[in-house]
Order: structure tokens, then C-alpha cells, then sequence
């Protein structure tokens, strides 16, 4: 953890007034495990490689896919168009550096996958306008990319902002289901073009803490886990919100975002405080920007010139 603490603070004396690049140019550059003891009944997993191994490197201890879950209701499709405005890399620029560092998120998390429950993975960050719905939606993207079936759920009931970024006008999604009554899983689209489904927050309930501990959520979670292979949640920020703690109970682990120039070391903290409970997988650094690293990929890209 302690080059996620050097980045922020490289980034400047903490909210120094420089502008730094947005996700289009420079995307996650730290994707840290936590050390634990392993459980008796859990295997051991394998130390986990760094970024600054090589991709054959990480591929090769890849695993392959689960086979998709049969008996999956059909839900509405949605042909959308990814712009470069909504800074989604991943589909916009899948040759970039950005979208490189998203593909070895992807890795990781199916490495971990192999060695302890996970499916429902819960993006969050400490406090608003770090990517962390930025991330969510490319992590769904570079997932889906397995032939998977991937659900990707805007967890913000209070500022909802995913199915704007897609082009999506007001749709019914998770606070309509919450407040139905129904009893099995509605309001989800397959979204033509990124290939995934998304579940949109919906209209924002005046109650939304109180909505999520109804407990139908965590009924709503149980049927979607025999549904799809992989669910990722976009959840509020950590700092001051409770939501986030209601997420953390009904999924199987969390990503922290943190972003050079705007996270504060001392909100990291206790963004880390709130999480010792819950099963951090690791930090996202976003926005790092390294000119070496990324001259260095343009090389070796496949637009490149070798």
C-alpha cells in the first residue's frame, strides 16, 4: 500500500490547484492484494505479479472461464453507442495504455477468483469525482470480453450517473424494483455494443439508506449470483455516506478507487478504516500519470510501430 500513500503524495501537497489528465489519457496504475492469513479452509493463493510484469507474464496463469449459468430469463436490449465524451477507454480507445491497465484488472481479479469466492465485486471510493464509476463500467467491459455474463449495477441511489455516460435516458431500475414488491429480478438491459447488462439506479428514492435495509436487496443479490458470472457494483462514495457498508454485505469484495491529485492521504485512510471489516481486494490508482510508462506502450501496441 505504500506506493498508493507515495502517489498522493507526489500528487501534490494534497489539492495543490494543478490539473491533472482525466481517465481518456491515463488510467488504474495500482492494483495492490492486501496481505492476510489464509483461512484453514481456503486454499493459498499465489503471490500475485505487478504491473510492471510482462502481459505473457500474467496471461499465462490465467484460468479458463466457468461455463454461463443456464435457466437466465431474457431481459430487454438497448443498443447504445460508447463516444469518446463518456470516457470509457475501454471501447473507445481499446489500443490505448488506459485500456491495457483495465485488461490486467481483469486478470487479477479472475486470478483471485480462483483461489476464494468471487463473483459480486463493489467498486467504491472515498469521497465523489475519483472514477469510480469510470472504472466499473470498464472493468464490466473488459470482463464481458470472456464471453461472461456480466451485470453492472449503478449502486448510487443518491447521484446515479452510469446510464447518462451509455446515453440512457430515466429508466426504471433498482429503486423501482426495491419499492415493487416483485419477487423476482426485473429492470435489467442488455446493453448492445459493450455487451454486458446493466441494472441503472433508477429515479433517486428521498430514503435511500432505508430502501437498501428493507432487505430485499440482498434478496435481489442472491438471484442475480445464479444469473452471472461476474457483478459489478458502483456504490457511493465511502466518506460520509453508510451506503457503501450496506453493499459491502451483500457482495464478495471490494475495490478501493483513490485518484493522484484529488484523494487526500488522510481520507484514504480512513476510507481503509471503514473497509478493515469487509474484504478489501485491493486500491485502484487512477489518473497516475507516468510519461515513460505510456511512450513505452505506445511502442509496443498494436497500433504501434514495433
Amino acid at each position: 500500500m505504500s506506493r498508493i500513500f507515495d502517489a498522493l503524495q507526489r500528487s501534490g501537497t494534497e489539492q495543490s490547484g494543478i490539473e491533472y489528465p482525466d481517465m481518456v489519457s491515463v488510467a488504474t496504475e495500482v492494483f495492490e492484494a492486501p496481505r492476510r492469513q489464509p483461512s484453514p479452509d481456503r486454499a493459498v493463493a499465489e503471490p500475485l505479479p505487478t504491473f510492471h510484469e510482462s502481459v505473457e507474464q500474467v496471461l499465462v496463469t490465467e484460468v479458463p472461464a466457468p461455463e454461463t449459468a443456464t435457466g437466465v430469463p431474457e431481459f430487454p436490449s438497448l443498443e447504445v453507442c460508447v463516444t469518446p465524451l463518456s470516457r470509457l477507454v475501454y471501447f473507445t480507445e481499446p489500443d490505448s495504455l488506459a485500456a491495457e491497465k483495465f485488461r490486467f484488472l481483469g486478470v487479477r481479479l479472475r486470478q483471485l477468483q480462483q483461489s476464494r469466492t468471487l463473483k459480486k465485486v463493489l467498486v467504491t471510493s472515498t469521497i465523489p469525482e475519483e472514477g469510480k464509476s469510470l472504472v466499473s463500467a470498464n472493468l464490466a467491459g473488459v470482463l464481458a470480453q470472456r464471453k461472461q455474463r456480466v451485470l453492472l449495477i449503478e449502486g448510487d441511489l443518491r447521484r446515479p450517473v452510469l446510464a447518462q455516460q451509455f446515453g440512457l435516458g430515466r429508466l426504471a431500475g433498482l429503486c423501482e424494483w426495491l419499492q415493487s414488491g416483485l419477487p423476482t429480478a426485473s429492470n435489467i438491459y442488455h446493453l448492445g455494443g459493450p455487451g454486458f447488462w446493466l441494472m441503472p439506479a433508477g429515479h433517486p428514492p428521498g430514503n435511500p439508506l432505508e430502501l437498501m435495509q428493507s432487505g430485499r436487496l440482498s434478496l435481489l443479490m442472491g438471484q442475480l449470483s445464479t444469473m452471472f458470472d461476474w457483478i459489478v457494483v458502483d456504490s457511493p462514495p465511502l466518506l460520509p455516506l453508510a451506503d457503501t457498508t450496506v453493499w459491502a454485505r451483500v457482495t464478495d469484495g471490494t475495490l478501493l478507487v483513490a485518484r493522484e491529485g484529488k484523494t487526500e492521504k488522510a481520507a484514504l485512510q480512513r476510507g481503509l478504516e471503514i473497509l478493515k471489516t469487509s474484504d478489501l481486494l485491493g486500491v485502484v490508482l487512477n489518473g497516475c500519470s507516468h510519461s515513460d510508462h505510456k511512450n513505452y506502450y505506445q511502442r509496443y501496441s498494436p497500433s504501434g510501430t514495433k
